[in-house]
């Protein structure tokens, strides 16, 4: 049996649910990049509106962003990984990592989310 094994198995869990997480959220930043297909040509009562003109460039530098963040969660995630498995072998006391990259992403990725919905609102409703 491996020593330590039940810390060992928490911490890959956390490991790929870290890794889930950051694909899901590249996964989202892909379909906000391509979201002004579905404004054209899945929403037909939307496509005979003009859409606003600079609204495009946006979604795709959103969606960027969310790959890019998704990318950087995989190889924080990665680093915390193989920084935990290392402490767990230890026989002494570690501090903790803290929660500051969590408050962080999530800090981001609600701007994100937030700032995404004020680009539909404009896109789909350029009168208000």
């Amino acid at each position: 049996m491996i020593k330590r094994y039940s810390d060992h198995a928490a911490n890959e869990r956390t490991f790929l649910a870290w890794v889930r997480t950051a694909i899901a959220v590249m996964a989202f930043g892909f379909l906000i990049e391509r979201f002004d297909l579905f404004l054209k040509f899945a929403a037909p009562q939307l496509a005979e509106r003009q859409l606003v003109p600079h609204g495009e460039g946006f979604a795709n530098w959103a969606g960027l962003a969310f790959i890019v963040i998704g990318v950087a969660t995989i190889a924080i995630a990665g680093l915390r990984f193989a920084k935990t498995a290392k402490d767990i072998e230890t026989e002494g006391e570690v501090a903790s990592p803290g929660e500051r990259f969590d408050l962080a992403l999530a800090v981001m990725i609600g701007l994100l989310g937030a700032s995404l919905a004020l680009y539909l609102s404009r896109a789909t409703l350029p009168t208000l």
